[in-house]
């Protein structure tokens, strides 16, 4: 039986996810990686002069620089971030009904875009790559909008939606790029990513 490709140059490698992500984790076992998870406590915070891209490659470097004093020789840890960039704002997690409502306003009728950086780091080396995805989103109505918040408490996303929920069922239009950036991982460069290190 012929192997997964990626699975076997992982072999000798550990590989930490240092997320807490539930999709993410998910993606991980999809591609079929072994792998243990290290969540990464950090704050959160950047410079505010950053925009778009930059804030997540940021941030997802921030994740790495915390644990990789503890990496082995054949580790290899992957933190990422995900930013939605909207009208020159990042919307970051809502902390509460009123702001998630406030968020998904915004966004309504309005293309946005998703991105996430992926920073993949070993004891010797450290590669940042990142993701944008556009997505389209239908005017949402009060209601619909009271029905999300209320039924998916949306708490823990970026832009305070799941594209994989709900209100990705009804509301987006169009999406121009990766899905799977949307939910939380562009596993296809996380893949080519991965191929291209590991030697």
């Amino acid at each position: 039986m012929t192997e997964n490709p990626l699975a076997k140059k992982l072999k000798d490698h550990r590989v930490i996810l240092a997320s807490g992500s539930p999709r993410r984790k998910k993606f991980f076992e999809e591609l079929g990686i072994q792998f243990d998870v290290k969540i990464s406590e950090i704050k959160e915070d950047y410079p505010k002069d950053l925009r778009g891209r930059h804030i997540s490659d940021y941030l997802a470097r921030l994740k790495a620089d915390a644990l990789k004093a503890s990496l082995k020789p054949k580790d290899i840890l992957v933190t990422s971030d995900t930013v939605v960039w909207h009208d020159g704002e990042s919307l970051e997690k809502a902390s509460k009904k009123e702001e998630a409502h406030n968020m998904l306003q915004k966004l309504s009728g309005n293309w946005h875009e998703v991105i996430t950086s992926v920073c993949i780091t070993t004891n010797t080396t450290q590669r940042v790559v990142h993701q944008i995805t556009k997505v389209k989103f239908k005017e949402l109505t009060q209601d619909e909008l009271g029905f999300y918040v209320d039924t998916f408490k949306p708490f823990d996303k970026a832009g305070a939606y799941g594209i994989q929920e709900w209100l990705g069922l009804i509301a987006i239009e169009e999406i121009k790029g990766s899905y799977t950036n949307v939910v939380g991982l562009p596993t296809h460069l996380v893949y080519k990513t991965l191929m291209d290190m590991v030697s």
